[in-house]
């Protein structure tokens, strides 16, 4: 599954991908039928990266990517609609080992929700990208262009004022 440039927008129900940045946010483009562009301000808006949320875990973060695989498996998920108890029940299934008391029904509501709007996408068959190599020649070379020299901040010239002083005695 490909996650990568899929966000979540504080305030904003659905998923979007990123296409873009501009001077004050980003460029979004909705994962529903309608494809419709918004531009979310960076100011006023959080975005998530489905790629980067975890969920509490008893022992560890578990990966959302990973909850979206396993629940790839179960063929019985719930409706966002279905009470907590079921829900919860469903969620020990995908996530077994997450933590009962930090993980709320309403964000399991969102998890499924989620699966759903992403489950009828291309990515969702999609390989994961792998991640850079830091080590690789490649990525040797970028590194070494962005470690450049910091600038010297010209320290700021001493202009004295010098006004003609004339005297006031005339001869």
């Amino acid at each position: 599954m490909n996650l990568r440039g899929i966000v979540a927008v504080s305030g904003k129900p659905g998923l979007f991908k990123l296409i873009g940045q501009n001077k004050t946010g980003f460029i979004l483009e909705s994962l529903d039928g309608l494809k419709t562009k918004a531009i979310v301000n960076m100011a006023n808006a959080k975005l998530a990266s489905l790629e980067d949320i975890t969920i509490f875990g008893e022992d560890d973060d578990l990966k959302l990517i990973d909850i979206f695989e396993r629940m790839k498996k179960i063929t019985a998920i719930p409706d966002t609609k279905a009470d907590g108890h079921a829900l919860k029940t469903f969620f020990k299934e995908a996530a077994p080992k997450h933590d009962d008391e930090r993980v709320y029904s309403s964000d399991i509501k969102k998890i499924i929700n989620w699966f759903s709007i992403i489950k009828g996408l291309p990515i969702f068959n999609e390989k994961a990208p792998e991640p850079l190599d830091p080590e690789a020649p490649a990525v040797k070379e970028v590194a070494k262009k962005a470690e450049a020299k910091p600038v010297e901040a010209k320290k700021p010239s001493k202009a004295v004022a010098t006004t003609k002083r004339t005297s006031s005695k005339a001869k």
